[in-house]
């Protein structure tokens, strides 16, 4: 099988699986599939950090636990949790990662890259929980930011690639390609307020600053994957890598979208 037919065949596959449990799982269950994602993603997050097997293997089961089991251990006291979760990783997305970026931090340390592990994917996890529990067009419509975006920003690099985004990050990138998903979420900010009734300006702004954290996402996995010396986070996913090289603008941009969201819900 060529390169591109196993990357689309893996494409489809995930998606055969991914949007009916988006439109019809209940909470449940749900909630035992992204703790799986979870652990899953920890363990790529550990070999990338160059933790010790054993140590790798402990660290994906404790956050994959810690995400299955901490709503029904906090009860009543899980929605402020959560709401912690996602304001630190506010923090994280719009202070620590652009400095990490331009600094060039590399932070071998054990107890950090454990540390930024759990900022990157716990909120990640309470997001497409909240998400979810908004409704399925709330999620797909999140999520549709992202798949838009990395998709026009493929081909209008590809075709019109000339200057380079970050080139000691991710040479591939280009703002030429920034600029393409810029205005193919244009378009789709355009058809949402259309179908949605929702002001146009405010939804463009919204959608805009959402890039910009999903652009963050996917250069903050690229700088670690580059320090750690590894092309994919892993090889679960054949033509893809690994899982969190495939939710590396989610982790940034779910918790960003969830906290607006939270925002939005106590300005009303």
């Amino acid at each position: 099988m060529t390169p591109t037919a196993s990357r689309v065949t893996t494409a489809v596959l995930m998606l055969a699986v991914f949007v009916p449990a988006v439109l019809w799982a209940p909470a449940w269950l749900w909630a035992i599939l992204m703790a799986g994602v979870v652990g899953m993603a920890a363990w790529e997050w550990a070999r990338l950090s160059h933790f010790p097997p054993l140590a790798a293997r402990i660290y994906a089961v404790l956050l994959a636990v810690c995400a299955f089991a901490l709503p029904h251990i906090l009860g009543a006291d899980w929605p402020v949790f959560r709401t912690s979760l996602i304001l630190l990783a506010v923090a994280f997305w719009l202070v620590v990662a652009p400095m990490w970026l331009l600094g060039r931090w590399q932070a071998p340390q054990p107890a950090v890259r454990a540390s930024v592990g759990v900022v990157l994917l716990l909120p990640t996890w309470a997001a497409l929980l909240y998400l979810h529990a908004r409704g399925p067009a709330v999620l797909l419509g999140v999520m549709a930011i992202v798949w838009i975006a990395d998709t026009a920003a493929y081909f209008a690099g590809r075709h019109f690639g000339r200057h380079k985004l970050a080139p000691a990050i991710s040479p591939g990138k280009t703002w030429e390609g920034v600029a393409g998903a810029l205005v193919a979420l244009a378009l789709y900010a355009a058809a949402v307020g259309l179908l949605a009734g929702m002001p146009l300006l405010s939804l463009f702004v919204m959608i805009a600053g959402l890039l910009y954290v999903s652009v963050l996402g996917d250069l903050f996995e690229s700088w670690i994957k580059r320090v750690s010396g590894m092309k994919d986070s892993g090889d679960v996913l054949p033509g893809h890598g690994g899982v969190l090289d495939r939710i590396d603008a989610l982790t940034s941009t779910l918790p960003i979208a969830t906290g607006l969201l939270l925002w939005l819900e106590r300005s009303v």
